[in-house]
């Protein structure tokens, strides 16, 4: 009777299928000889949501390394940020680099 009530309180249960987290994209900004440090800690403040003290780090790591991350996101959102700041940078006339590539 034991083995008979144990087997009827078991549950079937479907497996779960796998749910894959999104490619995570990283979004760069390249330095540049023209585009002026201040305008760049505008750029991290207004397009990635930065403290002022978080965007002139990033600044001064993009200005003596050639390159600095400004966050990891999902392809889309990566894709839109850099079309915004690049689109931005262009109103303000200047040539700032603003690309992405897998995390």
């Amino acid at each position: 009777m034991d083995d008979q009530h144990e087997r009827e309180s078991r549950t079937a249960t479907k497996p779960r299928p796998k749910v894959q987290r999104p490619a995570m994209f990283k979004v760069l900004l390249l330095n540049d000889d023209y585009t002026t440090m201040e305008f760049v800690v505008e750029i991290l403040e207004k397009f990635f949501q930065k403290s002022l003290e978080e965007a002139t780090r990033i600044m001064l790591h993009v200005h003596y390394k050639g390159a600095g991350i400004c966050g990891i996101y999902p392809k889309e959102i990566a894709e839109t940020k850099v079309s915004l700041v690049i689109d931005y940078s262009r109103k303000h006339e200047f040539p700032l680099q603003c690309t992405m590539e897998e995390a």
